[in-house]
């Protein structure tokens, strides 16, 4: 059933069974959570697209008399902007990955085109609802590019990095557009410039790109992606193995993503979060566990009061208390990469192996638990 198997599941390990049948289910039940989050935004989508079309044929009048806190960039910068950034996609696609006219023209329209659509979809959204459908919008993105690529001759390794490098641009332009619109939106409560803020804007997302950048060339080449000891990116990866086989030959487990496709839908249709349970089958166990004890966590000091506004309260406190925690162990993740990076390598292997080391590691875990609970347990209700 899955793809390469060459022996009975009673023969397999469960590293195996997980590898070979148990990913590939989650794969496409991340394929279809996707898809049926962008079916539940339709209405969002178009009222989207509705709004986005009367902004562009609508007619305005003399900017001098709008007031200061409407008031945006014009639209010759931003034209400007655009025309710019296509060039650089353009000579990307040309002279760094296909070497040719057409594929790099197709490339680039199918950027423009997706993007425009879809950063729309993605600020209206955050602004009506409070949540951005990028990981159901990216995968549909990959697979559109996958097929549209395919058409005209795009295969291989040209065609998956294309899609990939189209799936990462409207990624990038669709979690841009919905974090800016909540600044917008609180900058309006504070009756700040939006044009102000767009300049700004535009000078930090240009800094954060080459931080970034910088970061993930360093992770890259300190961790890897692929390999033991790699990073996990469950979701790329999962997104990876969705494309590759539109973009070549070689077998895929079809059945086993039906097979997912079909438990997202019966986990909707009983109100249970597709997209997290499977991503809980296509994650390995090692990183399951800590998220299974966070939820079991939130779970614990969400109900151990009568009064709702009092487990609320713990819960926000508790979800704070959780962000910092991930905040701070990917800085010390960047902060070890870096080190690796220029040879400082502290991490005693050997050590990390003995007895002495799990013993340590448990109890520094349950020392996180239980501070979690008691920080959480502190928590006091607001006064309405």
């Amino acid at each position: 059933m899955g793809a390469n198997v060459t022996m009975l599941i009673s023969q397999m390990t469960p590293e195996q069974i997980f590898s070979n049948y148990v990913r590939h289910i989650g794969i496409g039940g991340i394929a279809m959570a996707g898809l049926i989050g962008i079916i539940k935004s339709s209405g969002i989508i178009k009222s989207a697209f509705v709004l986005g079309a009367k902004e562009i044929f609508q007619k305005k009048g003399d900017g001098n008399d709008t007031l200061r806190t409407h008031r945006d960039l014009s639209m010759g910068i931003i034209a400007g902007g655009i025309i710019l950034v296509a060039i650089v996609v353009f000579l990307f696609f040309m002279f760094g990955v296909v070497n040719n006219i057409l594929h790099a023209f197709v490339g680039l329209l199918i950027v423009l085109i997706i993007s425009f659509l879809f950063t729309t979809v993605a600020a209206n959204a955050i602004a009506i609802v409070g949540t951005n459908p990028v990981s159901g919008m990216t995968l549909m993105t990959l697979i559109l590019s996958s097929l549209v690529l395919v058409a005209v001759g795009l295969t291989g390794e040209a065609g998956m990095i294309s899609a990939l490098i189209i799936g990462g641009v409207v990624c990038t332009a669709l979690s841009v557009a919905g974090a800016f619109v909540t600044d917008l939106k609180i900058g309006y409560w504070l009756g700040s410039s939006p044009y102000k803020q767009e300049r700004w804007k535009f000078v930090g997302t240009i800094v954060s790109a080459a931080t970034v950048a910088w970061v993930i060339l360093i992770l890259n080449q300190t961790y890897g992606f692929v390999g033991e000891d790699a990073l996990v990116a469950p979701q790329a990866n999962a997104m990876a193995a969705v494309i590759q086989p539109l973009m070549s030959n070689q077998p895929a487990p079809w059945l086993m993503y039906v097979a997912g496709m079909f438990m997202a839908l019966i986990l909707t249709m009983i109100k249970m979060p597709a997209l997290a349970f499977a991503l809980g089958m296509y994650i390995p166990l090692e990183l399951n566990t800590p998220i299974l004890v966070g939820g079991i966590i939130a779970w614990f000091v969400s109900t151990r009061s009568s009064d709702e506004g009092l487990n609320k309260a713990r819960r926000e406190r508790g979800t704070l208390i959780a962000s910092g925690f991930i905040a701070g162990g990917a800085l010390l993740g960047v902060i070890s990469a870096i080190l690796r990076y220029f040879n400082l390598n502290w991490v005693n292997k050997e050590w990390f192996e003995s007895n002495a080391a799990e013993v340590l590691g448990i109890v520094m875990f349950a020392g996180i638990v239980s501070y979690m609970i008691w920080d959480s347990m502190r928590a006091k209700k607001e006064e309405e």
